[in-house]
């Protein structure tokens, strides 16, 4: 059996168990942390990711797959101490986390050395330590597929066919970016098995969703809580539907939860929450306390399926 890198060295994919696909222990700037570090509250941040991580191990994770990546505040050594104290395995990414901006470091150098970068964090190790990248991360959002989003697209594959590590695309169906990022990654030589559409759960309309699962690639219904994308109660239904339709094998659920955020003060934090842009149930265990329980009463989500979303699909997209 193939192994898989977590943050604390390489273990053997059928001992990843149950896995989140899409859960943040920790997401900040990291160029404000670097220069206004008083800003922060290290103990609070700590205490916030092992409680969040804590209650999923209780409802049987027992892994996280975190797609922190640069410009995320991207921090190996956090994650090994949240796993070694938790309990749970995390694994950890590579790549750019960008809707656009590149700093004039890539924007000056081309594809290729954008991939090297990537290739070593996979290869050798992430920010001098040991712990090596289990997948590459890349995103598109509103602006769509913007030539430096694209180039980011193409160094993330150009690494994943040099190392065989998979891709997890943030994708924003609003935009309709993910066909166009499913169309770069195979014009790289990526295969189909090897790509995460994250996101896609952000739109109920089928025809689009369906479109992807045609490529062959995995998607994420992985933002359960955010309901100012998509309510609650439209993800549900959209899930019911692909689980109906025998879609099972491609689909990956999670919440896109981050145990803490530096996005927005803290009153606006408040506001989105109260505002019912964001459930105030959302964590790292929404999906298990309630998702779950109403996809089985509507018949839709029995054990094997659970099997299948929640500890083959991971493993699959994760191995190859």
């Amino acid at each position: 059996m193939a192994s898989v890198h977590t943050v604390q060295g390489p273990v053997d994919a059928d001992e990843l168990g149950v896995v989140l696909i899409h859960e943040h222990v920790r997401f900040r700037d990291e160029a404000i942390v670097d220069q206004w570090p008083d800003r922060y509250d290290a103990d609070a941040e700590m205490a916030a990711a092992l409680e969040a991580v804590t209650a999923a191990k209780e409802r049987g994770v027992q892994t996280i797959v975190d797609p922190t990546a640069m410009f995320g505040g991207r921090d190996v050594r956090f994650m090994a101490r949240v796993a070694e104290q938790t309990g749970v395995r995390i694994l950890a990414c590579t790549g750019i986390y960008t809707y656009d901006y590149l700093p004039h470091y890539f924007e000056n150098r081309d594809v290729d050395a954008m991939a090297d970068h990537f290739v070593a964090d996979i290869e050798s190790g992430i920010q001098g330590t040991d712990a090596r990248a289990a997948f590459l991360k890349c995103a598109a959002d509103e602006p769509g597929v913007t030539e430096h989003v694209e180039k980011v697209h193409r160094a993330c594959a150009r690494a994943s066919v040099r190392t065989g590590a998979p891709i997890m695309a943030h994708s924003r169906p609003a935009s309709d970016t993910g066909p166009r990022q499913v169309e770069i990654f195979r014009e790289e030589g990526v295969e189909p098995t090897r790509i995460q559409i994250a996101h896609t759960g952000d739109t109920d309309d089928l025809d689009y969703i369906e479109g992807l699962l045609e490529t062959g690639v995995y998607i994420g219904l992985d933002r359960y809580g955010l309901d100012m994308f998509l309510p609650t109660d439209r993800r549900n239904a959209t899930t019911a539907e692909l689980l109906r339709r025998g879609h099972a094998e491609r689909l990956l659920i999670s919440q896109d939860f981050c145990a803490t955020i530096d996005w927005f003060p803290p009153e606006a934090q408040e506001q989105l929450i109260g505002g019912g842009a964001v459930r105030e149930e959302w964590s790292m265990v929404l999906v298990f306390d309630e998702v779950v329980p109403w996809l089985r009463e509507q018949g839709v989500l029995d054990d094997a399926a659970f099997q299948t979303v929640f500890v083959d699909n991971p493993r699959r997209w994760l191995t190859g």
